[in-house]
């Protein structure tokens, strides 16, 4: 069978394929149109998904959409009426993209497919679950999937047995902990649905002297990890923002605008809130283990990208063992949807992988090296051909000589996290590369870490992991660490022997490599071990500050030459910025203006 399923209209659209139960091809929208979180039906997703494996869409058996519209035009109109009339500038601000455009989705992906045959509607929550049942390495196993706001559901737990899943209980609009995170994010002066990695990565800088303002005020958690909010405080069912004047009242004034200084406020907001789900969670899943009896757990939903929750999950031992979706957002609720359309209706029995069947997330684009060398010719930059026999030996030594590279090599990834094939890659042994990856690379927040990349074999020697982490969604303590000093201060505090992978609590959000996964990344790990004694490398996605992970030979180039990296590495060729000549390589004045830097 073939099988399509889609999301999009909310944020991260997407496109992923089944064929005949495997899942061929999955890539989000903003990887083509280079808008971060697009949200557009996934025209280019999905036209690169049918001609990777050579189909037309008149070759699908089905198309499954990752939710219900009819059933999410229902909460919206029923929420506008119950919030009347503070709702109404927001009700005549939804209400028409409604009737345009998602009242008539079946009519709308039936045009853009060009596509007669079969359409399926499973709901959000339902998606989410998929997504993290039936991929996982599990017979049997709990389900926990928790995000913003699905149709109504925004939290749902239950059990997966074979080829099916239940989900037994629910939590619904507008309780919400991914709600209620985004809330704080947007207080915090980040941008909701994209900046809640950034307050995650704040939390450790301050002190939780808000939570139990926030437990005894804004939520209501009950021992077995259900929650209500106190609405008053929000205002998301009827306002175009997050919170209501009270909550600017409870915290000592307006929210931070965005881009100015942070303080001490909302370091310790960012801690507090991190702490209520932590804290959230870990009631939820010892409920869920106490009802279901099972020793797996799978997890899915935007929540579930909480590196930290998940690492500490994972160190309470609830579960034997704990599997999160790599692409666990809306993105991938396209993959869910399909999976429900294979397992759900057309009752295909499931067949279980091991590590897992998402083919380590490398599901993407993939260039040959035909096509990369005709777009460095074509740009008339000089590169030297390497070959792969010896370019880990090759790129290793330019790492430990503390050049910075870019790493491009085979399938894009799925989801959002660069796992290897579009990674900027670094050494991590001196805190000092932090910052200069961070101010002249990435053109971000100094106080954001980076996560670490280790040989699976070596992991435990270097961090207090216990298990292979193979999509960097678990973060544990780094050994030998000692962290000194308060607030930013504490950045220059870390004394570690990968300082700069470091954050400022001594944890690490780590990726583990194994050589039948990722050969070539993790022979570039071996041979940056041997001339190093050091087996862990800085791996942060292969983009600048706002815009997407680039896909394509071209946008890698951009991106190079736009930025301080020092080496380029696309396929078997290398190119060195030292060797580029005036007329392509960027002047530092020139790159501040591309990215509007001072």
């Amino acid at each position: 069978m073939n099988i399509l399923g889609l999301s999009c209209w909310y944020h991260d659209a997407a496109a992923c394929l089944l064929v005949d139960g495997r899942i061929a091809a999955a890539a989000q929208e903003e990887r083509f149109t280079r808008k971060k979180h697009d949200a557009s039906f996934p025209k280019r997703a999905t036209a690169w998904c049918l001609q990777h494996v050579g189909l037309e869409a008149a070759n699908l058996d089905a198309v499954a959409f990752y939710d219900k519209p009819f059933l999410k035009f229902e909460r919206l109109l029923e929420t506008y009426l119950t919030y009347a009339p503070q709702g109404l500038p927001s009700f005549l601000k939804a209400m028409p993209v409604w009737l345009k455009r998602s009242l008539w989705i079946p009519d709308l992906i039936r045009k853009e497919l060009g596509y007669e045959g079969l359409l399926l509607f499973p709901e959000h929550h339902e998606s989410h679950a998929a997504s993290a049942f039936f991929p996982s390495p599990f017979e049997r196993a709990a389900i926990i999937t928790t995000d913003g706001v699905g149709e109504w559901t925004t939290t749902s737990w239950g059990t997966g047995s074979g080829s099916g899943f239940e989900l037994q209980a629910e939590i619904h609009f507008p309780h919400s902990l991914g709600l209620f995170y985004s809330a704080v994010t947007g207080f915090c002066g980040f941008r909701v649905n994209s900046g809640e990695y950034k307050l995650m990565g704040l939390a450790p800088y301050g002190t939780p002297r808000y939570t139990q303002v926030m437990l005894d005020d804004l939520v209501d958690l009950k021992a077995d990890g259900s929650f209500r909010l106190n609405m008053r405080y929000f205002a998301w069912p009827w306002k175009l923002r997050m919170t209501a004047r009270p909550f600017e009242r409870l915290f000592g004034g307006p929210p931070r605008q965005p881009e100015s200084p942070l303080t001490t406020r909302e370091m310790d907001l960012a801690r507090s809130a991190q702490v209520v789900i932590e804290e959230a969670l870990l009631r939820m899943t010892r409920h869920v283990r106490k009802e279901t009896g099972e020793r797996n757990l799978c997890m899915a939903g935007g929540v579930a990208l909480n590196c930290v929750a998940n690492g500490k999950l994972l160190r309470e031992h609830i579960f034997d063992r704990l599997w999160v979706q790599p692409a666990a957002g809306d993105a991938g609720g396209a993959l869910g949807a399909a999976q429900m359309a294979l397992h759900g209706h057309a009752k295909v029995s499931r067949t279980v992988m091991r590590p897992d069947a998402m083919e380590g997330a490398l599901l993407g684009p993939v260039y040959s090296d035909v096509v990369i060398r005709r777009e460095l010719e074509n740009a008339a930059v000089p590169f030297k051909a390497i070959g792969y026999d010896g370019l880990s030996d090759y790129v290793a030594q330019l790492l430990a000589a503390q050049q910075v590279v870019g790493w491009f090599q085979g399938r894009m990834e799925y989801g959002p996290r660069a796992l290897g094939s579009r990674s900027i890659l670094a050494d991590p042994r001196g805190v000092e590369m932090r910052s200069h990856v961070n101010r002249k690379i990435k053109f971000r927040e100094g106080f954001r870490p980076f996560a670490p990349v280790v040989i699976a074999e070596k992991a435990q020697d270097w961090f207090d992991l216990g298990r292979e982490s193979p999509y960097m969604l678990m973060t544990c303590q780094v050994r030998d660490t000692a962290i000194k000093g308060e607030g930013l201060a504490r950045l220059e505090g870390i004394r570690s022997p990968v300082a700069a992978v470091t954050h400022v609590d001594g944890s690490a959000r780590v990726q583990t490599v194994s050589n039948e996964t990722h050969p070539l990344f993790y022979q570039l790990l071996q041979a940056f071990e041997e001339r190093t004694g050091c087996p862990v490398l800085i791996n942060t996605s292969f983009n600048v500050r706002g815009e997407p992970i680039v896909c394509t030979p071209q946008e890698a180039l951009m991106c190079f030459l736009c930025t301080h990296m020092d080496v380029l590495v696309l396929g078997p060729y290398v190119v060195h910025k030292k060797d580029l000549p005036d007329t392509i390589a960027l002047s530092p004045e020139a790159i501040a203006a591309r990215y509007g830097l001072d």
